[in-house]
């Protein structure tokens, strides 16, 4: 599919990022070329030299920057859009920051692609978007609608986005700083015991994309079913991990825009998304303003159908939590 292709990845020096080149490397995907397009020279600088690899090529610029986006998309045959600031405490103290990557860069980026007739790209977006509170989950909510309102007019290039919680492993993810602690022999900081989060590997991370890379239509959002923790089995499953009877916790309550529960899907997109056993995809809305004229078409949405959380989704055992974290996180 991908023989003679070229793909960018936008955001490409990340945690999903540099996976990601990985595992198009590592799978002899065939991409002809294959772009990472990020700010930080120190970091492209290292992966140039860990893949040493003359079809990886690196190109210095920003999403706000419509320029060097324009140019790194040039001759460009599909996307992975992961460029995002996604701290919640950092785009709660600076919101207009968050804006001005996520959303207005992403329509930079989204522009750049229609103009060089790019025929795919893959948006990467988060379970805060979904009823969000905080500055970061409103700029990712904003950029899912922004994403769908310009695959409503574009003509060659589709545009898809991926939706999902928390990536065990990745920067910002809660396990990695705990790990540190308990080695460092700090207490754990957490916010509430009862707190959920989605749990997803990198790797099924990373299928996710790739599967609205291949079977994607314009518009469309997908959605990988997960499990969830609860910060108390999390504490649990690392005790035993390290060996450790009862590592001291501190509490320090929930920080700036944090929920105590996520949430992956709506239960206004549920009702009317479709699934199969890995995924649930939602269609877009591609109504007009015209309203009125699909006002006797429309449907009630069932009353039993519930909001997709971290909460109501199967959560994991002690065991199954540890057995995930051995597998996919490297101390």
């Amino acid at each position: 599919m991908f023989k003679n292709q070229k793909l960018l990845i936008v955001g490409g020096t990340g945690s999903f990022g540099e996976a990601m080149l990985s595992r198009v490397v590592k799978d002899k995907t065939n991409f002809k070329e294959i772009r990472i397009f990020s700010r930080d020279e120190k970091k492209q600088d290292d992966l140039r030299k860990k893949f040493n690899n003359k079809k990886i090529k690196f190109y210095i610029g920003d999403v706000r920057d419509k320029s060097s986006i324009e140019e790194a998309t040039r001759e460009i045959d599909y996307i992975f859009h992961a460029a995002a600031l996604k701290q919640v405490p950092s785009c709660e103290f600076y919101p207009l920051e968050a804006v001005k990557t996520n959303v207005l860069g992403t329509s930079n980026l989204l522009d750049a692609a229609e103009t060089n007739k790019v025929k795919k790209v893959v948006c990467l977006s988060t379970d805060k978007a979904v009823y969000p509170i905080n500055a970061m989950g409103i700029s990712k909510g904003l950029m899912e609608k922004v994403i769908i309102a310009k695959s409503r007019s574009v003509k060659n290039t589709s545009f898809c986005i991926t939706r999902y919680g928390n990536v065990m492993g990745s920067r910002g993810s809660v396990i990695p700083m705990l790990i540190n602690q308990i080695i460092k022999k700090k207490p754990f900081t957490i916010t509430e015991k009862k707190m959920t989060r989605f749990m997803m590997s990198m790797d099924e991370a990373l299928d996710l994309v790739l599967y609205a890379l291949k079977y994607g239509k314009n518009g469309q959002t997908f959605i990988k079913k997960s499990p969830a923790s609860d910060l108390n089995t999390l504490i649990k499953s690392l005790n035993i991990i390290y060996n450790k009877k009862n590592h001291p916790v501190k509490i320090i309550g929930i920080r700036h825009g944090e929920k105590m529960h996520e949430t992956l899907m709506s239960k206004e997109e549920r009702s009317l998304s479709l699934e199969n056993k890995n995924y649930f995809i939602i269609n877009p809305d591609n109504r007009d303003l015209n309203y009125d004229k699909y006002f006797s078409s429309g449907k009630i949405t069932q009353k039993n159908i519930r909001d997709y959380t971290s909460e109501v989704t199967r959560q994991l055992s002690t065991r199954e939590l540890i057995k995930k974290i051995e597998k996919n996180i490297k101390n």
